[in-house]
């Protein structure tokens, strides 16, 4: 029997982070990862680079049932928190868009990072390591035992940083929402997010023939509007403005796409015929949009008749009819690419029965979720993983 103070199972960067803390405060800590080695999602993270955190955050940057669960934890460990565990470690960082902070150089500098601060607490970390069954013990300071394919742990503190169900091919698996079943805490549905929008029928047929063209868009849902990129795939849509909406959609709903945001096609138009523009209405929209783009858009929206039309023939009708193909475009996915490309599991643990300060659940002293396992869903940009670090560093303090 191995017995530590603490035990986290998962090596992700909720877990590593609040190994880290957990350990410099003196603490003897284990984590246990069935994964043969740590931090597989940090490392593919962010194209490679992982983007670790973001200028500009705030509790409005998430999604959970109870939005105000996440304040807590966000107030008391920061990004400035995390930017400067980075500084300290003479990480090289660089800002790509809104606030998204990536490395230099490359995602492992960051898993680097986390393993060097597991090492200054005296953290062991065993990978490879299946956990077969934890038992609660009735007596004494030791509360919990597991039987695992490395033997038999006990520990006073139990801390599920298992993450979600995205991308499985990385080891993700619904084992912390077991763990959570088994002490009487309830788990909100859950559904893939941050993830691609796949169509079918003619819909499908227009992203296949724009697959790889890529313009900037205002997609709305549900009273939720981003503006970013917008990517056309062979199965659908993604880029930024797709996974960002896709955690505020649900299946059989209806996005919004402009795909000229804050501009006006019905000023254009006019603007156009007042300089007396003989141009053709398609050469004229290439001026605004990529040229490929028109030229399926319009043959997709069955805009052809019209673009033969001088503009001065067009009439009000007309005019609303391309704005209303443009800029008020109402589409119905057929379903998202799912968790094999998710970024991120929407839903997760009920924060009812955790507590918002130590993350320790209700119903089981000793027992403590953090990161993705929680039902508390960041947007794509660097927002997940400082709840990550968040979340494991203010659970860390407590154990």
């Amino acid at each position: 029997m191995q017995t530590f103070d603490c035990i986290i199972i998962g090596a992700g960067a909720a877990g590593l982070m609040c190994a880290a803390t957990a350990g410099q405060r003196g603490r003897s800590v284990a984590v246990l990862d069935h994964a043969n080695k740590v931090g597989k999602k940090i490392l593919m993270s962010g194209g490679g680079r992982c983007n670790f955190t973001n200028y500009d955050i705030g509790p409005d940057n998430y999604l959970s049932a109870n939005p105000h669960f996440c304040k807590s934890a966000l107030s008391r460990y920061t990004q400035w928190d995390f930017i400067s565990l980075v500084s300290e470690h003479q990480l090289a960082y660089h800002e790509k868009t809104q606030g998204q902070l990536f490395c230099d150089n490359k995602a492992k500098d960051i898993l680097n990072i986390l393993l060097a601060e597991c090492d200054k607490g005296s953290v062991s970390i065993q990978t490879g390591c299946d956990i077969h069954a934890i038992t609660p013990i009735e007596d004494g300071p030791l509360r919990y035992q597991l039987a695992t394919s490395m033997g038999s742990f006990s520990c006073q503190s139990l801390v599920v940083a298992t993450g979600g169900l995205s991308i499985p091919t990385m080891g993700a698996s619904g084992f912390g929402y077991d763990i959570a079943k088994q002490f009487g805490l309830k788990i909100k549905a859950r559904d893939a997010a941050l993830v691609p929008f796949t169509f079918k029928g003619e819909t499908l047929t227009l992203c296949q023939s724009l697959a790889g063209v890529s313009l900037p868009v205002n997609i709305t849902c549900n009273d939720q509007s981003f503006h970013d990129s917008l990517l056309f795939t062979h199965k659908g849509l993604s880029g930024p403005a797709a996974l960002q909406i896709s955690n505020y959609w649900h299946s059989g709903e209806t996005l919004a796409i402009d795909f000229l945001p804050g501009a006006s096609i019905t000023q254009h138009i006019e603007q156009w015929r007042q300089q007396g523009q003989k141009a053709s209405p398609l050469n004229l929209l290439s001026q605004l949009l990529p040229k490929r783009f028109i030229q399926q858009w319009v043959e997709y929206q069955g805009l052809n008749g019209l673009m033969q039309k001088e503009l001065a023939q067009w009439r009000r009708e007309d005019i609303a009819r391309l704005s209303q193909a443009l800029q008020h475009w109402q589409t119905i996915p057929n379903g998202t690419e799912g968790y094999r490309t998710a970024e991120v599991t929407r839903g997760g643990i009920d924060t009812d029965g955790v507590s918002s300060k130590t993350f320790e659940a209700k119903t089981a002293p000793g027992l403590y979720f953090i990161g993705e396992v929680l039902d508390v869903t960041g947007w794509l940009g660097g927002f997940n993983f400082q709840w990550a670090w968040a979340s494991g560093y203010c659970c860390g303090q407590q154990l």
